[in-house]
């Protein structure tokens, strides 16, 4: 039984399928699909923060406002 035949790899699988059941082995692939996914798209995200990595930031009036002003402008809206 070497780890390239067919039979082997059939032995290990009805093993973990005792083992841990088909309802864990499902939810364990759908984990590891899930992660796949978050994986690749925090890939794409880096690579996009990357291409406008040389680009300057634009703040608008709105972010350049303290955080002190907001909280009485809500108080004198009360």
């Amino acid at each position: 039984m070497g780890f390239n035949s067919i039979w082997h790899w059939l032995v290990v699988l009805a093993i973990v399928l005792l083992l841990f059941g088909t309802g864990r082995v499902s939810n364990l692939m759908g984990d590891l699909a899930k992660g796949v996914k978050a994986f690749k798209k925090g890939m794409q995200d880096e690579d996009g923060d990357a291409a406008h990595a040389d680009q300057p930031k634009v703040l608008t009036a709105d972010a350049a406002k303290p955080a002190a002003s907001t909280e009485k402008d809500e108080a004198a809206k009360h």
